[in-house]
């Protein structure tokens, strides 16, 4: 039996978890939504995939964190999957590489479902007691963080970040809130996903230094938007989403 962490399961380990998770289930809201108002989003990233069967887990609990006014849940759907039977209508090369980045900074080797948290942490993404206690980790170190909006204006969204000390690079997201997709062949052939945030496109915008700096740019492709400030080691220290027009 292969190892969930590095990316391949059978589909039986899918049914060794139910009674945990559904215990955890009602454990999860009240560490993730204690405390007061943050300065920003932490960060969740999820790469993944929908070719993997160990995935569809780890699906559904961002799904539920979402919910979560407080994180910024993302779908990030790699590639390296795609020749195993089901090609991912989701995945980009992109995600592909921001997740190999994150492998080298943090000293792991890829795989499937993989959550990082703020950039610098990583904990497989269906395991719910340990995404928790990451999640609660990150809010709490939450401190000097680079002030960062987003507002739409005419066809253009517009990006302010304050002022405060060192450099990091601005990356703008487009995702699609909910996405369901049936799966015909592959580990999870017969199942139809039904997937959140996923991220359809990313692009960085320049480099933040420490002084205010504002961008005005062409909506990313995807539904919604939302913005990340993150460090050369990977460590975000900004971040914003868009509020939908209703």
């Amino acid at each position: 039996m292969s190892d969930e962490r590095y990316g391949t399961s059978s589909p039986s380990e899918l049914t060794m978890a139910p009674r945990p998770f559904r215990r955890l289930a009602v454990l999860l809201p009240t560490l993730l939504l204690s405390g007061a108002s943050q300065a920003r989003p932490v960060v969740l990233e999820l790469f993944t995939s929908q070719g993997c069967s160990s995935c569809p887990p780890a699906e559904a609990l961002l799904g539920e964190l979402a919910s979560d006014a407080d994180l910024l849940p993302l779908g990030f759907h790699v590639t390296y999957w795609n020749h195993l039977g089901w090609k991912d209508t989701a995945s980009s090369q992109s995600a592909t590489e921001r997740q190999a980045d994150y492998a080298r900074r943090l000293g792991e080797r890829s795989f499937t479902p993989q959550l990082v948290i703020d950039g610098c942490r990583s904990v497989v993404g269906s395991r719910r007691t340990e995404v928790a206690a990451a999640v609660s980790q990150a809010k709490a170190e939450i401190g000097s963080e680079v002030a960062t909006t987003l507002s739409r204006r005419n066809d253009r969204i517009d990006v302010r970040l304050g002022s405060g000390v060192g450099s990091a690079q601005v990356i703008l997201l487009g995702f699609d809130k909910s996405v369901r997709t049936p799966i015909a062949r592959g580990e999870n052939g017969g199942r139809t996903i039904l997937q959140t945030n996923v991220v359809r496109s990313m692009r960085t915008l320049g480099m933040w230094s420490g002084k205010p700096l504002e961008f005005s740019e062409a909506p990313p492709a995807g539904q919604e938007v939302a913005v990340i400030v993150q460090r050369s080691d990977g460590r975000i220290v900004g971040a914003a989403r868009l509020t939908p027009e209703l």
